[in-house]
């Protein structure tokens, strides 16, 4: 999913202690003003880029001094007069300027020491690792989080996935060593483009007419599928741009079980469902400056866990391409805090693998390499998709049989993109 993300500036509005909605809109509108002129750099996947990128000692001044300035302007206001765009609008400010604040503290410190060469063995191998992944991973996930709640929730998850995979093998009938050497078997690969692409579109139809049973909006707008034709993006099976969903046949076979996961997350409901439903919103301008990761690829794993009730995962085979790409998401999480916090090497790493995922030794190194250049980044996924999980759970048995899906959908999409605290809100208003 290709976002680009806009950048922050600078505020001279103070607020009275009998502040009014007008004046907040004042602030509001010299807040994007002032963020903007700050030319903040986007949130990059490399660590090692993102250090490069660090401003002038001159330029995280500035940038300290608009967001402190903010805090106090935030502090003076009284949220209970505001609208309710308003009050997004103040919770969103509030919740940058502390993530900025606890980023322009490292930064400063950094341009401080001037260590020079931004080592590359790993966010935890460079001076303040430690503190630069707790930052980074309440960043990229979109929450206050912190890393051993993570690396629990990651442990739990590879557990419940588990026996998800397990609960498929038994229904197949197959003994445990048979159930692995048949998923190699020929049948489930191909090496042929017109027959993955007539099997991708096969997906979408049925996809497309089920679509009422679960969302209240059906109109999406046309989703092109095509071979993917980027070798950087290779090591994916697929990925979503600009209303069209890739899938990546290169050298090897195109495993046949990815099919209907893989184009429920990136397609329909997934990324191009919620990129429709979110040009259809209205959002203010404070909104419109910032894109939260946690939320959207949360949306896109969550979407995932609908397939049977959208048509597909038809056989157990075709429910375990879901659970086999999990499991990979899963491991990651605990690995992502282990390399990156715990200091664990990638002998550690590996073992910890191979331990809990069984068939996929072949892409273990590749992972472990991911999340070292990457830190935080992949924990968005697990992390967004249980939230609204849990979210759907406690709605159910707290509305019982007056619980509508369509709703909780809407209450989840029809906001915008926002940090996962907000979307939670929204979804529990008025309820």
């Amino acid at each position: 999913m290709k976002i680009i993300f806009l950048s922050l500036g600078i505020v001279a509005l103070a607020f009275s202690a009998q502040a009014q909605p007008q004046k907040f809109d004042a602030f509001s509108a010299d807040f994007v003003k002032g963020y903007n002129a700050l030319n903040l750099s986007q949130l990059e996947l490399s660590y090692v880029g993102g250090l490069q990128h660090i401003q002038s000692a001159d330029s995280v001044q500035k940038q300290f001094e608009f967001f402190s300035r903010i805090k106090s302007q935030l502090a003076l206001c009284k949220e209970k007069d505001l609208t309710p765009t308003q009050k997004t609008d103040y919770e969103l400010i509030k919740y940058e300027t502390s993530l900025n604040l606890e980023r322009i503290a490292l930064e400063q410190q950094w341009l401080k020491e001037k260590p020079g060469q931004v080592p590359t063995g790993g966010i935890i191998t460079v001076p303040n690792g430690k503190a630069w992944y707790v930052y980074l991973l309440k960043r990229w996930v979109s929450d206050d989080v912190t890393p051993d709640q993570i690396y629990q929730f990651g442990l739990g998850e590879v557990k419940r996935v588990q026996g998800h995979i397990e609960d498929v093998r038994k229904r197949t009938g197959l003994s445990e060593n048979d159930f692995y050497a048949h998923l190699k078997d020929s049948s489930f690969f191909t090496s042929k483009p017109e027959e993955v692409q007539r099997a991708f579109e096969h997906t979408r139809s049925v996809v497309l007419a089920n679509l009422y049973k679960l969302f209240s909006d059906t109109v999406v707008p046309a989703l092109k599928i095509e071979r993917g034709e980027s070798k950087q993006l290779a090591q994916t099976p697929g990925y979503y741009n600009d209303n069209a969903f890739y899938y990546n046949l290169f050298d090897k076979p195109y495993c046949k079980r990815q099919y209907d996961w893989l184009f429920i997350h990136e397609g329909v409901p997934g990324h191009h469902y919620q990129a429709s439903i979110a040009a259809k919103i209205k959002v203010s301008d404070v909104q419109q400056l910032f894109f939260y990761y946690g939320f959207a690829e949360g949306w896109g794993a969550y979407a995932e866990e609908l397939g049977k009730q959208l048509g597909v995962y038809q056989t157990p085979y075709d429910e375990l391409g879901k659970w086999e790409w999990d499991i990979v998401r899963s491991v990651r999480v605990p690995l992502d805090v282990g390399l990156n916090y715990y200091g664990w090497t990638d002998e550690q790493a590996l073992a910890f693998w191979k331990k809990s995922i069984r068939g996929q030794d072949d892409i273990a190194m590749r992972e472990i390499a991911r999340i070292r250049r990457w830190p935080a980044q992949v924990v968005t996924y697990k992390y967004g998709a249980l939230q609204i999980m849990h979210w759907k759970e406690e709605l159910m048995k707290k509305q019982g049989s007056e619980f509508n899906i369509r709703d909780f959908h809407d209450r989840v999409l029809k906001h915008g993109n926002l940090p996962l605290f907000m979307v939670k809100e929204n979804v529990f208003r008025n309820t």
